[in-house]
């Protein structure tokens, strides 16, 4: 489903990253390792170039045979999920709720559907009894997974994590992983994430 060809990144006249070539496997969980400053969030989001930073970049993304340019803006958005490493910055709205049904909204969908597919997703990720509070009122935890449950309302079928567990602590991050594990066995997701705390994704 997902292929990087020969991908070339640079800043300015620095390299980031040197001709990479990947073949990602279908509904499988793929980690990226590697020390600060070496390219592994930059490698995640050359795969949405919504969000690819600014840079002279060569070679090809392949998302089932589509270089991942030609994809519409909604194709990569309900497609090719993202969660960002710290979780107030992905967070734009004024409630739970309004939070998860932000992106079917965008896209269109009748408001009978986003009342049906939020309640559904709140409940697969126990937010159900958050559903009317302000994000800002949540834990750095349940942020996150207010994060990944905003993306996955979209049903995509490859999700990106930049070291979503890097501002958690030990409890959240276990309640992080098993989810991740969760929509991976249950929905087939291809989850490729880069973690700096092996210790707690190592098993998965």
């Amino acid at each position: 489903m997902l292929e990087l060809k020969n991908i070339y990144k640079q800043y300015e006249t620095t390299p980031i990253l040197n001709h990479i070539s990947i073949c990602f496997p279908d509904t499988g969980m793929i980690g990226i390792q590697g020390k600060s400053g070496c390219g592994k969030s930059t490698l995640l989001r050359t795969i949405k170039p919504t969000i690819c930073p600014n840079g002279k970049i060569t070679g090809n993304v392949l998302y089932n045979g589509i270089n991942i340019k030609d994809l519409k803006e909604r194709q990569q958005a309900e497609k090719i999920g993202f969660v960002m490493q710290n979780p107030d910055n992905q967070i734009v709205t004024d409630k739970v709720w309004h939070e998860l049904a932000f992106g079917l909204e965008n896209i269109g969908l009748k408001s009978e559907e986003i009342r049906q597919k939020t309640a559904e997703i709140a409940e697969y990720f126990e937010l159900t009894d958050l559903y009317y509070l302000k994000p800002d009122k949540l834990s750095g935890g349940q942020k996150q997974l207010l994060n990944l449950a905003a993306v996955m309302t979209m049903n995509p079928e490859i999700l990106l994590l930049d070291e979503p567990t890097s501002q958690l602590d030990p409890i959240a991050t276990e309640k992080f992983v098993s989810m991740l594990k969760k929509i991976n066995e249950d929905l087939g997701v291809t989850i490729i994430m880069s973690e700096h705390r092996l210790s707690y994704v190592l098993d998965m």
